[in-house]
């Protein structure tokens, strides 16, 4: 994990007129200040999405997943700053977000693919966007990896308020593959909230069906629950 550095840099004139305000501490000029990333990524440990135990280096002993890397826990900042993002449009969080999730992730060496899971349709047009493809492009860029939207959406089910064995019953039938897999390179899968897990591991299936060898994911953050 390396040291952030502070950038000055005004990446839009409008921000001189009407600055951001961190999430977290309410400090004028930034979605998240520096001190306050920092606070999230000091001593940072990373847990299995499942069994909710310390995973170092993404792998749990318990769980048959592939590697997982979260950013925080659920009801932490880092939630409350995807529901900003989604909800209120504030289109700088992508930015952000995206640092802290490259933040947590090691080096994987060799091609990387961002696979970030699709939002319905409904959601996108209310929206005026794909709040997850958005991450995964400034994550991409960071990196020097590509992103493909491998996975679609079969079916606009919403999950939000929904159930533990309803989610699971809904992603089983959620998604599609769409486009070639190549066994050589890794794909990251990418999602901003672990609350059943439903949805991703549906995913999974999808690419591990389809010949991937090597998944990796990430987590903006994850229910305790």
């Amino acid at each position: 994990m390396g040291f952030i550095v502070k950038n000055t840099t005004i990446k839009n004139p409008l921000d001189l007129l009407c600055p951001h305000i961190c999430t977290s501490c309410g400090a004028l000029g930034e979605t998240l200040c520096k001190c306050c990333k920092n606070d999230i990524l000091f001593d940072h440990i990373n847990y299995c999405p499942v069994c909710k135990r310390a995973a170092p280096g993404g792998l749990c002993k318990n769980c048959y997943l592939p590697p997982c890397f979260m950013v925080e826990w659920r009801d932490g900042v880092v939630f409350e700053m995807v529901e900003q993002f989604k909800y209120h449009s504030i289109r700088a969080m992508s930015d952000e977000l995206a640092e802290l999730l490259d933040m947590v992730l090691p080096t994987i060496d060799g091609e990387v693919v961002v696979v970030p899971l699709p939002t319905i349709r409904k959601h996108v047009r209310e929206r005026g966007f794909d709040h997850m493809y958005k991450i995964a492009k400034v994550l991409a860029k960071r990196r020097g990896w590509k992103v493909q939207r491998l996975i679609k959406r079969a079916k606009n089910t919403v999950q939000v308020g929904a159930d533990r064995e309803v989610r699971i019953l809904q992603a089983a039938e959620a998604y599609d593959l769409k486009g070639p897999i190549n066994k050589n390179f890794t794909y990251l899968l990418i999602d901003d909230v672990w609350t059943t897990g439903a949805s991703m591991k549906a995913a999974i299936k999808k690419l591990q069906r389809a010949g991937a060898l090597k998944i990796v994911l990430g987590v903006l953050a994850v229910s305790r629950g």
